[in-house]
């Protein structure tokens, strides 16, 4: 494995890189005429800007670790996954993005023997760029950052997603929504699952989950909320949340609590 200065190196190029492309997207928010939006499937929408990201975030990350591969949302590169790797969402909240919703990010990570070994979100509209490099901690525009200290469901504020195309699962969402809305001091569906997991290391949600994510959208928080001292795992507690499309991200503190009630509504209901 690279070691913790080589590791260190290559999230500074990569933190210029993605910071550049940031710059693009920027520039092009309220620029994209309905014309030149596709609909990859449905409610699943994709222009120009998604693209010309992920290749120039593909061209320059090529340069820095020559060596890895890539697993990217929009195909722009064959997707391959090898010893290192990365995966890379160009704009997480595409939706957001072109309806003129300030609230999406870039999402990077460097996987290594599946493992996130890196992980930088960058929040495009607010400037605040989230990065984590394995056993180094987790920063915030180079502050470090920690998970919350909430003690229970009562008094945290929850982020959650729900499915917009695959809606066979939408009767356990709202059992779940249900139940959060009574229990919880709040609960939130912001539209960027990489931004739901970077406010959970940052203390600002206490806790995240949602089904039907694919690996571009949690990677780079998984390592993220990891190093800020936070607990990530897929519905039933175990491991399978970078492509087991669940994850449950949270403090320590309310990991149980949290993990068992999302068990309750998404898995125990099919034995029931």
């Amino acid at each position: 494995m690279l070691s913790s200065q080589e590791l260190l190196k290559i999230s500074v190029e990569a933190k210029k890189i993605i910071l550049n492309v940031s710059t693009f997207i920027e520039n092009e928010y309220g620029n994209v005429s309905k014309v030149a939006i596709e609909e990859k499937g449905l409610n699943d929408l994709v222009s120009y800007v998604d693209k010309t990201a992920e290749e120039r975030l593909v061209a320059g990350l090529s340069e820095i670790l020559p060596q890895a591969t890539f697993v990217t949302e929009e195909s722009t590169i064959e997707n391959k996954i090898s010893e290192y790797y990365w995966i890379i969402d160009p704009l997480d909240g595409t939706t957001n993005f072109l309806h003129g919703i300030p609230h999406f990010s870039i999402s990077v990570a460097l996987i290594y023997n599946e493992k996130p070994i890196i992980g930088i979100i960058h929040d495009v509209m607010r400037s605040e760029c989230y990065v984590a490099v394995t056993k180094q901690g987790a920063f915030l525009n180079d502050e470090p950052i920690k998970v919350s200290q909430s003690q229970n469901i009562l008094t945290s504020v929850l982020g959650m997603g729900f499915p917009y195309s695959q809606y066979g699962s939408m009767e356990k969402v709202a059992k779940a929504l249900h139940y959060f809305l009574y229990k919880a001091r709040g609960l939130r569906r912001m539209g960027s699952a990489a931004l739901d997991l970077a406010y959970v290391a940052a203390g600002r949600l206490d806790g995240f989950y949602e089904v039907n994510l694919n690996a571009w959208d949690v990677a780079a928080g998984i390592c993220i909320v990891k190093e800020a001292g936070g607990i990530v795992q897929d519905f039933s507690g175990k491991k399978n949340y970078l492509y087991g499309k669940e994850i449950i991200a949270t403090n320590p503190n309310i990991e149980k609590e949290l993990q068992g009630l999302v068990y309750d509504f998404y898995i125990d209901t099919e034995n029931k």
